[in-house]
């Protein structure tokens, strides 16, 4: 089985990250020191994203170039996708948002300890 094939209990997402004063981790490839993250609210972390998601889903912008540009997490360079995961991988209600997505849907905003995310299910 390829890496790329999800079984039949596992998930496969994208998702666009971004981080605030409230994370676990306040650096990533964008920020590596963190100046920006250490000073990125949680709410202004939530408006960025929010504007984001208005881009996607009124068709101005691809979910893959958003996360390639945006996302503070290192899937970016891969357009966010995570790939395939099960459960218990992922942070809660990362997973249980993933989960309750159909394939091609888009989550609404998920808050984790990493920061606030938007999820596409994949498969």
């Amino acid at each position: 089985m390829s890496a790329s094939t999800t079984t039949a209990n596992q998930v496969r997402a994208s998702h666009i990250l971004i981080k605030h004063q409230g994370s676990r981790r306040k650096a990533s490839w964008k920020d590596p020191e963190g100046r920006v993250i250490m000073n990125t609210t949680r709410d202004s972390a939530v408006s960025q994203l929010k504007s984001l998601y208005d881009d996607i889903v009124s068709g101005k912008a691809k979910f893959e170039d958003i996360a390639s540009r945006s996302s503070d997490c290192s899937s970016a360079k891969r357009g966010g996708d995570l790939g395939p995961f099960g459960r218990g991988q992922m942070q809660k209600p990362f997973e249980e948002a993933t989960y309750a997505l159909k394939v091609g849907e888009i989550s609404d905003i998920v808050d984790t300890d990493s920061g606030v995310h938007i999820i596409k299910r994949t498969g």
